[in-house]
């Protein structure tokens, strides 16, 4: 089943953790998730250790993007930011991430440089300029089923009323899903909802963020079709990994720590070592000639 079809189906939303690079997305794959997100901020803070600032280059995305389409066969949504410029970059965002695998691409309404939607300091385009990027991604896309979502972060800008004028201006300019960001309570997250009507409105969980955090069932309650943990998966890394640091700074070795490690064997077996090596053997000389 497509994503779109997925998206229109009911019960429980679609969930899709946020991934970095592509041993982080497998893991997503193997955790039984329907979809994965590449989120622009986990790149920022585990390829550059920097803040999610628009730091990250159009290029970087699309390399990460072709990397984790090679290796996982889940949905792959990508954050493109702002599509990296204005309308013509937008469109060739999206003809790249699309030939390099994406399924799904968001696309947001701030100004350059932009920031995670949990910042303060943001600036918002015009609706006008957003909604010419929409229908650019739109023309852009080879597929009806590669799904455009649009972005909104006037919330922190504008106010909640005019950040609904420009949800319903994306969908009506036909973007696929609304993505309205960093609502404050579930009042607000009810009135996005109820004012998108049948375009699939999408809900983000940042822990520490301005949005409550509801679990996955609770948002396809409020009517939600899409739940993203962009940066979550970061987060729970961070201090698994201090901890991991500090004991090896202490003991000066990992003897005391192994047991809550992944040793070498449960590291090839999850990343497909022996799978490899058959598929290696398939092709040396004296295998085919075996076979003959």
């Amino acid at each position: 089943m497509s994503l779109r079809s997925r998206l229109t189906q009911p019960g429980a939303p679609v969930h899709a953790p946020g991934a970095f690079d592509a041993l982080s997305a497998l893991l997503i794959e193997q955790a039984g998730f329907e979809a994965v997100y590449l989120s622009g901020a986990s790149i920022a803070y585990t390829q550059l250790g920097r803040p999610d600032l628009g730091l990250v280059s159009f290029d970087h995305v699309a390399d990460v993007v072709a990397r984790i389409c090679e290796r996982v066969d889940i949905p792959l949504i990508v954050d493109a930011d702002t599509g990296f410029g204005n309308a013509l970059n937008v469109a060739r965002t999206v003809k790249v991430f699309e030939r390099n695998g994406a399924r799904a691409i968001q696309l947001e309404d701030q100004t350059f440089p932009k920031r995670c939607g949990h910042l303060a300091g943001k600036g918002v385009a015009s609706l006008e300029d957003m909604v010419g990027k929409v229908h650019a991604a739109l023309d852009a896309r080879r597929s009806e089923e590669t799904l455009i979502i649009a972005r909104t972060d006037a919330i922190a800008v504008e106010g909640f009323e005019p950040a609904m004028e420009r949800a319903v201006a994306y969908a009506q300019a036909g973007a696929d899903v609304v993505f309205v960001e960093a609502p404050g309570d579930l009042e607000q997250m009810k009135r996005i909802v109820a004012t998108l009507g049948r375009t699939p409105a999408m809900a983000n969980m940042v822990e520490g963020g301005k949005t409550p955090i509801l679990t996955r069932d609770a948002l396809g309650e409020l009517g939600f079709k899409l739940v993203i943990s962009p940066g979550a998966l970061v987060r729970a890394l961070i201090p698994a990994a201090e901890s991991f640091l500090r004991a090896l700074k202490a003991e000066g070795s990992t003897v005391g720590y192994k047991d809550r490690m992944t040793d070498l064997a449960g590291v090839n077996a999850r990343i497909g070592l022996e799978e490899m090596l058959a598929l290696g053997d398939r092709y040396e000389p004296e295998r085919q000639e075996a076979a003959e």
